[in-house]
Order: structure tokens, then C-alpha cells, then sequence
């Protein structure tokens, strides 16, 4: 175990879980995240793609959102094919947690970490279904918790039938698959974390509480294990009160109050699920 002194007194802490955020060439969320790392309670490092030496001794990995090499033949493809991504694959097989968000979820996809049942590529995230836009399409949504707390390593602290406030940012987010019985697999599974819901908890399929035409609502997939997710709503962005739109009554309670806007909001219990599982399986 690495621990460090506490003080003069020779007492032994543990140290924090420290996390990498792994950056490609267009990413442009690797900062929210790593300041939702660190107000977490853990520590982090932006690294570099191409920056493979001592990866693996990193605790566990945030794959942010952007656009990686510009999504060209398609988003997260060329992200997925980097020699970095054996790295993570292989840390994730020995437990360490892997979150992807948005473009990272993508890359998840790509690379088969997600939904991983079948070690190949089973699912896309294919360009929104959107009667008003076109491509890009940005907004706040809700995501509804669907499996019991714990069940994924992102979930710790969220309870089953929970309703976040996150918003989405993407031109290709509709989670779809050509494999029938894939759904029913991840249903049995538990696999499916989040669906698009409307504020009140309830799953309707179509726009606007289904913002991109996502099979079954889909708004994020954990592996098997549980310690790999793909998020499209980004957690990052809404882990703070201060980000929060003024339309979520939550925000409301704390206008005026600048102290209590920079408290936690509940997308930030991702990272905190995060650090708690770290520090339960390897520290």
C-alpha cells in the first residue's frame, strides 16, 4: 500500500485514489472532469495519449468528451484503435474502474469494453434521432437510476429510482444495436444504468425526454462487472450546485448563497462512487 505521514506524528494515511484523464487530440472536457476528480476527494492527472509509461499505475480512468481526431469515419473509432486503450483494457479486467463520457463513452463502445459481453463490438452510438436538429444537439436532460445502488461502481451513492439533472452534448448518442437480443441480455444482466426520464422519474420514449432516439432510453451501460461505464450525459458538467439550471428546484433552494452553490450536486456522487470502490478493493 502507498500511504504517506500524517503530520509529525508517524501515523500512516492512506493516500487518495488518483485517477488519469486520458486525453486525445480534439477532447475538450478533460479539465471539468479532472476538477470533478479532485472535488471528489481524489487526486488526478490529465495524461496524454500517447503517454503510456506508468498508466497502468494509475487507480482507475475518466475517458472525457470532446472530439477526438474529430470523430472522423465515425465518433470514438480512432480514439478506440490507440495502443493506450490495451492499457486501460487490461487494468480494467484486474478491477480498476473506467468511466467514458460522451466521447469516451463512444470509445468504450468502439473498443467492445462496453457492453463487453461478447469481447467485439456489439452496439453503436449512432447519429440523433431529433424532429428539430439536425447533427449536434446540446441540453439538459434527466437520467433516472434503474438498477439497485451498487450495482455498477459509478452507483454507490445513488439510489435506485433517483433522478439526476445532467446535461448531453452530442451529434452521435443514440445507443442502438442490430443484435435482437442484446437489450434483453443487458436487462438481465442489470447492465443499463441510466435512462432518459422526465423529471418526475417517468420513461417515455419519445422527444424531448428521449433526447437522441436511444433504444430503451438508454443514457448509460456498464460492463458485466460493473466497473466499466459509458455515460452520454456528462456528469462532470452538472456535479457542482453553480451548474445547475435555474429550472432544477434544487439550485433554487440556494440562491444567494454563493458558499452553498459550490456544494455537490448529485451527478457528482459518479465520482464519489468512484473513489469509495478504489478505496475499498485497492487501497
Amino acid at each position: 500500500m502507498d500511504n504517506r505521514l500524517c503530520g509529525g506524528a508517524g501515523i500512516k494515511m492512506p493516500r487518495a485514489p488518483n485517477i488519469a484523464v486520458i486525453y486525445f487530440p480534439g477532447n475538450n472536457c478533460e479539465e471539468e472532469s479532472l476538477k470533478a476528480v479532485i472535488a471528489s476527494g481524489m487526486d488526478g492527472k490529465i495524461i496524454r495519449w500517447n503517454q503510456r509509461k506508468d498508466v497502468d499505475k494509475f487507480d482507475g480512468f475518466v475517458i472525457p468528451g470532446g472530439w477526438g481526431y474529430e470523430d472522423r469515419i465515425r465518433a470514438g473509432v480512432i480514439m478506440a484503435k490507440d495502443p493506450v486503450f490495451d492499457i486501460i483494457e487490461r487494468e480494467a479486467k484486474s478491477g480498476k474502474p473506467v468511466l467514458g463520457i460522451c466521447n469516451g463513452a463512444q470509445a468504450l463502445v468502439e473498443c467492445g469494453m462496453i457492453p463487453g459481453i461478447k469481447n467485439k463490438v456489439e452496439m453503436a452510438l449512432a447519429p440523433n434521432k431529433n424532429p428539430f436538429v439536425n447533427g449536434y444537439y446540446t441540453t439538459w436532460i434527466n437520467v433516472k437510476s434503474i438498477e439497485d445502488k451498487g450495482r455498477c461502481v459509478f452507483t454507490n451513492f445513488t439510489e435506485r429510482n433517483e433522478v439526476i439533472p445532467m446535461p448531453i452534448a452530442h451529434g452521435e448518442g443514440r445507443f442502438t444495436t442490430k443484435d435482437k437480443g442484446l437489450i434483453k441480455t443487458l436487462i438481465k444482466n442489470k447492465q443499463i444504468i441510466f435512462q432518459y426520464s422526465t423529471k418526475e422519474g417517468r420513461i417515455e420514449e419519445n422527444f424531448p425526454t428521449n433526447p437522441n432516439g436511444a433504444v430503451y432510453n438508454i443514457a448509460a451501460i456498464c460492463n458485466k462487472k460493473g466497473n466499466v461505464m459509458a455515460t452520454m450525459p456528462h456528469p462532470e458538467r452538472a456535479s457542482f450546485i453553480r451548474q445547475l439550471p435555474d429550472s432544477v428546484e434544487l439550485k433554487n433552494k440556494f440562491v444567494g448563497n454563493i458558499r452553498a452553490m459550490e456544494d455537490p450536486a448529485p451527478a457528482m456522487n459518479v465520482f464519489v462512487s468512484m473513489k469509495k470502490y478504489i478505496e475499498e478493493e485497492f487501497l
